[in-house]
């Protein structure tokens, strides 16, 4: 699949405005502190096998969201309004678990935060994603980031308007999604739905060299005639 492919990094620009349907930087962004690995969750230097790229439907996570002020930046509606950000991009490793918090990580440089802010609008998300996952995959910020940039900027998005304005199911979805795709199918997609129904987050399984495969059978798939509704937003 062309989107995937590891040579786009050399010829790729930066897409991140992707899937904003505005975004303004603020002139100024608060860098959020280092993220330090909490004494619940383990070191797990693993070898890396694949990938997962998160992207979360920022209308319907912002839904409840937009008097926060710890959610200020991406749900308020001052720097932007967004459709689909991105989550993260997440290693994977052989057997049930995964990678994480695999070296200790130092503060985003401003540059950093302001040139992922309309992927990634939340300071604070930027800091934990590069300290869980990020450092599992490289020793810079900068790389980590700018692979995951590549790989959100070159997703092309179905017309979630119209799907939202239908009824419509887990299976339908992915196959639109597929469908938007050259070379991506249903397997390799995996959608987090909540508990009422409504689309939270939409996940692409990568193989090591960043192509697409079909997703590993410990990730949980919704059945295809399961109901889903996408939220537009007010």
């Amino acid at each position: 699949m062309r989107i995937f492919s590891l040579h786009l990094m050399l010829v790729v620009p930066s897409l991140a405005h992707a899937q904003a349907y505005q975004c303004r930087a603020p002139s100024v962004l608060q860098p959020a502190s280092p993220v330090s690995k909490p004494a619940s969750e383990p070191r797990r230097p693993l070898p890396v096998s694949g990938y997962t790229l998160a992207l979360s439907w920022s209308p319907e996570f912002c839904r409840t969201r937009k008097d926060s002020s710890r959610h200020k930046t991406q749900c308020s509606g001052d720097d932007g309004s967004f459709g689909f950000i991105l989550h993260g991009l997440w290693p994977d490793a052989q057997g049930a678990t995964y990678p994480q918090w695999c070296r200790a990580t130092r503060l985003l440089s401003p540059a950093a935060t302001r040139r992922n802010f309309c992927m990634m609008p939340d300071t604070r998300l930027m800091a934990r994603q590069w300290a869980k996952h990020g450092s599992c995959m490289a020793r810079r910020p900068e790389t980590y980031f700018r692979i995951s940039r590549i790989m959100f900027g070159a997703v092309r998005f179905p017309d979630m308007d119209r799907l939202s304005r239908k009824p419509l199911t887990a299976g339908a979805f992915r196959t639109a999604f597929a469908a938007a795709n050259d070379g991506l199918t249903s397997e390799m997609i995996r959608l987090k739905i909540n508990r009422r129904g409504w689309l939270q987050e939409v996940r692409l399984c990568l193989a090591e060299n960043f192509r697409p495969t079909r997703c590993p059978a410990r990730m949980r798939r919704a059945k295809d005639d399961t109901a889903i509704k996408i939220w537009r937003g007010a």
